[in-house]
């Protein structure tokens, strides 16, 4: 399956108030966002379990 990201590797299924927030820590590539603990992400305002969810979900490691 084929995910399609934004200009910075995150996907577009991601809502724009979760990647403000991820961009805003500094987070602008998938590998970085599944990095990070889902308790640390869930910590930034505008990350919620949908936007954990598109991340784990576009997650190449995911199957």
């Amino acid at each position: 399956m084929t995910t399609k990201t934004t200009g910075d590797d995150l996907p577009k299924s991601l809502g724009k108030p979760a990647l403000r927030a991820l961009r805003a820590a500094g987070i602008t590539t998938l590998a970085q966002a599944t990095a990070r603990p889902p308790a640390e992400l869930l910590k930034l305002h505008g990350v919620g379990p949908k936007a954990l969810n598109a991340l784990a979900a576009a997650s190449p490691s995911r199957e």
